[in-house]
C-alpha cells in the first residue's frame, strides 16, 4: 500500500494532536511529509518532529534560529520555514496525491487554504474561517469538485447524511445530474455551558465560567464561541458555502448530549440523522480516508441500554449569533469576514478580563453594522476589510473597558 502524503497545519493544537493519533493507529496508510505550528509549543513540535521525521517544517512565529537549535538538538533535520507566509508556503507543497489538514484557528487560515487548493491536493478542512472569510476566493482557488472534506463534526455529519440522497452542488461534492432532494440541513449544538441561561443571567458571567463546557475539550477562543453560539454562527456560514444551500434552509437545534452531530431532512420528510460518541477522532480519520472508512476509529453508541436524547430549539434572543450570522451572508461577501475577524478582538478582550459578556456579541453586531461591504473581493480587500474590522473592533473594546 503507497502511503498518502499529509501536510498538518497546526499540529500542536487540539485537531493537530488528535489527527497524529489517527496517523499513529494508520502509519502504512499516512506519511506526515509536513508538520506546521503557530510556536507557542515548541517543545511539542519538537516530539512530534522526532517521531513523524517530516520533511518540511512550518511556525508562524518566532525565532528561526531558536527554533532551528532546538530540531538540530533533537536529531531533526527538515527544512525549516518561520514566518506567516511559511504556513502558506508549506500548504501548498504537495500535489494532487496529498492531503492538507487546515487545523490552523482564526481568520489566518484563509491564505493557507487557497494554498493548498491551488496546489491541487486534498484539503481536510478545520479552519471554518477559511470559508467565513474568503469564501468567493476559496471557490476560485479549487481545482476540483470534491476537493475540499469538512473535518467539523457537524459538517462531517452532513456530508455522510447527504450520500443518502441526491445533492448537486457544492465544494465538497461532485455535481449530479438532476435536482437537489434536500430540505434543509439542521446543525446541532450542545448548547454550551450556559444552555437555558437568560440574557440576564449573563451579565456578569467570567472567562472561568464560560470556559466550562460540558461535552468538548476545546481551545479557549472555540469554547467561548460556542457559549455565545458564534461557533454556531460560524458553521452556518460554513455549511452555507460547503453546500451551497440558502441560510434559511440551515436550522439549528440545541442537542445537549452531542451525539448526533448534525442532520439533513429530505424533500419527502426522511431526516438522516449521523450519531457517534462526542469525539473528533472519527470526522478526522474520515476527512483522511474519504470516501472510504478505515476499521475502529471510535466505539460506535450502544444500543443494548436505554438511553435518551434532548432536541431544543435555540434562543435567539440571548444568544443572536445565529442570526447575525444569517444577516450577514445576505448583506455582502466581506460582512462575515468582519463579523469573524470584530469576535476575535472581542473574545480575546473579555478572555482577558477588559470585556463583559455580553458586550463580545454587542461589539460584533456594532462593527459589522457599520460595515458598507464589497461582493467578489480580491484577497487584497479581503485582507484590508479584516484590518479595518480589527481595527475598529479594538477601538470600540477600548471604549467598552473605561466603561467595564
Amino acid at each position: 500500500m503507497t502511503k498518502r502524503k499529509l501536510v498538518l497545519l497546526g499540529s500542536t493544537g487540539s485537531i493537530g494532536t488528535q489527527c497524529l493519533e489517527i496517523v499513529d493507529k494508520y502509519p502504512e496508510r499516512l506519511e506526515v511529509y509536513g508538520l506546521a505550528a503557530g510556536g507557542n509549543n515548541l517543545d511539542l513540535l519538537v516530539k512530534q518532529a522526532v517521531r513523524y521525521r517530516p520533511r518540511e517544517i512550518a511556525v508562524y512565529q518566532g525565532d528561526k534560529a531558536e527554533i532551528s537549535a532546538a530540531l538540530k538538538a533533537n536529531g531533526v533535520t527538515a527544512h525549516l520555514n518561520v514566518g506567516p507566509q511559511a504556513m502558506v508556503e508549506i500548504a501548498g507543497c504537495l500535489d494532487a496525491d496529498g492531503i492538507v489538514l487546515n487545523g490552523i484557528n482564526g481568520g489566518v487560515g484563509l491564505e493557507p487554504t487557497l494554498a493548498a487548493l491551488k496546489s491541487g491536493a486534498t484539503l481536510a478542512l478545520a479552519n471554518k474561517e477559511s470559508l467565513v472569510v474568503g469564501a468567493p476566493l476559496v471557490r476560485q482557488a479549487c481545482t476540483r469538485p470534491g476537493q475540499i472534506i469538512p473535518v467539523d463534526s457537524e459538517h462531517s455529519a452532513i456530508a455522510q447524511c447527504l450520500l443518502s440522497g441526491k445533492h448537486k452542488k457544492g465544494l465538497t461534492v461532485p455535481e449530479v445530474d438532476g435536482t437537489s432532494e434536500v430540505a434543509h440541513l439542521i446543525l446541532t449544538a450542545s448548547g454550551g455551558p450556559f444552555r437555558g441561561k437568560t440574557r440576564a443571567d449573563l451579565a456578569k458571567v467570567d472567562a472561568k465560567a464560560a470556559l466550562q463546557h460540558p461535552t468538548w475539550n476545546m481551545g479557549p477562543v472555540v469554547t467561548v464561541n460556542s457559549s455565545t453560539l458564534m461557533n454556531k454562527g460560524l458553521e452556518l456560514i460554513e455549511a452555507h458555502v460547503l453546500f451551497d444551500i440558502a441560510p434559511s434552509d440551515i436550522k439549528a437545534v440545541v442537542h445537549p448530549q452531542s451525539i448526533v452531530h448534525s442532520m439533513v431532512t429530505f424533500k419527502d420528510g426522511a431526516t438522516i440523522v449521523q450519531a457517534s460518541p462526542p469525539s473528533m477522532h472519527l470526522p478526522i480519520a474520515l476527512s483522511l480516508s474519504w470516501p472510504q472508512r478505515w476499521d475502529d476509529i471510535e466505539p460506535a453508541c450502544q444500543w443494548d441500554t436505554p438511553t435518551s436524547w434532548d432536541f431544543e430549539p435555540v434562543d435567539n434572543l440571548t444568544f443572536p449569533a445565529l442570526d447575525l450570522a444569517r444577516y450577514c451572508i445576505e448583506q455582502s461577501h466581506t460582512h462575515p469576514a468582519v463579523m469573524n475577524a470584530a469576535n476575535e478582538v472581542a473574545v480575546d478582550a473579555f478572555l482577558k478580563e477588559k470585556l463583559p459578556y455580553l458586550a463580545i456579541l454587542d461589539t460584533v453586531t456594532e462593527i459589522v453594522s457599520q460595515h458598507e461591504g464589497i461582493n467578489e473581493p480580491t484577497l487584497e480587500e479581503t485582507l484590508q476589510v479584516q484590518q479595518w474590522a480589527v481595527a475598529l473592533a479594538t477601538e470600540v473594546v477600548s471604549r467598552k473597558v473605561i466603561a467595564f
